[in-house]
């Protein structure tokens, strides 16, 4: 029997950018995003990373540079914020491990009390739950974080796989991150669906193998989620199964 993926597969795509035809996928599995794809933490980040500062007599951030800053690990968020304020990237070091910590502690004491589910999210996964296809989470968050969160907002019901940014070796937009995700879902890339909302899950997508469609809200660090390279643009999640074959 031939295995499920994307037809076709053979029409140019610009590695950097652009959307292929529109087409329905048939698919065995699906990745899906946490932050800024399943759940508004922007208020999560602004409460924990500016507690954080706060500690250590830094400056604060704003909500847009947050925005503009998160997405690839909370180790590079907090390095980024340090740098916003004035440190070089040896003084934003030199503090490093003293923001990890005072971060994680400020983070797990309100992790989800200032965050919200999408409109369509809990539909969305409903609908694909129903499907028969088995759901993973891969989120660029420490895992801990991302199951309490999960828990918290009612949603690690619809998720087989939850893995997070310590997870693997390496984090998103390294394709590693989802080879290992279609490992433990057991299928294979092009027959695995990844839904994200920012570049870094566009790209990691694209470097795996897997079809990527974007929401089109979420965190794109201040760029227009069009300019990443996608296979389809949703306004919500529930309107993913639609694309389904």
């Amino acid at each position: 029997m031939k295995a499920p993926g994307i037809e076709p597969l053979n029409y140019p795509v610009s590695p950097l950018g652009g959307q292929r035809p529109a087409q329905r996928w048939s698919v065995g599995a699906v990745i899906i995003d946490l932050d800024g794809t399943m759940v508004d933490t922007l208020g999560d980040f602004d409460v924990a990373l500016n507690a954080t500062l706060g500690d250590l007599g830094r400056p604060g951030v704003t909500r847009a540079d947050i925005e503009r800053m998160v997405g690839k690990g909370s180790a590079h968020l907090i390095r980024s914020a340090l740098r916003l304020g004035g440190l070089d990237e040896a003084g934003a070091a030199a503090l490093q491990d003293e923001a990890w910590a005072r971060y994680q502690a400020h983070y797990r004491a309100i992790n989800g009390a200032h965050s919200a589910v999408y409109p369509g999210v809990e539909e969305g996964l409903r609908l694909l739950q129903a499907r028969g296809l088995p759901l993973a989470c891969l989120t660029n968050k420490p895992l801990a974080f991302a199951r309490d969160l999960l828990q918290a907002k009612g949603l690690h019901r619809y998720f087989v796989q939850v893995f997070g940014g310590d997870s693997f070796e390496r984090v998103k937009p390294d394709p590693l991150p989802l080879l290992k995700t279609c490992e433990a879902l057991g299928t294979q890339p092009a027959a695995t669906l990844m839904v994200g909302d920012s570049q870094n899950d566009a790209l990691a997508a694209r470097a795996a193998g897997c079809p990527v469609a974007l929401v089109t809200y979420g965190y794109n660090h201040g760029e227009p989620i069009v300019s990443a390279p996608h296979d389809a643009l949703v306004d919500s999640l529930a309107s993913v199964p639609a694309l389904l074959a």
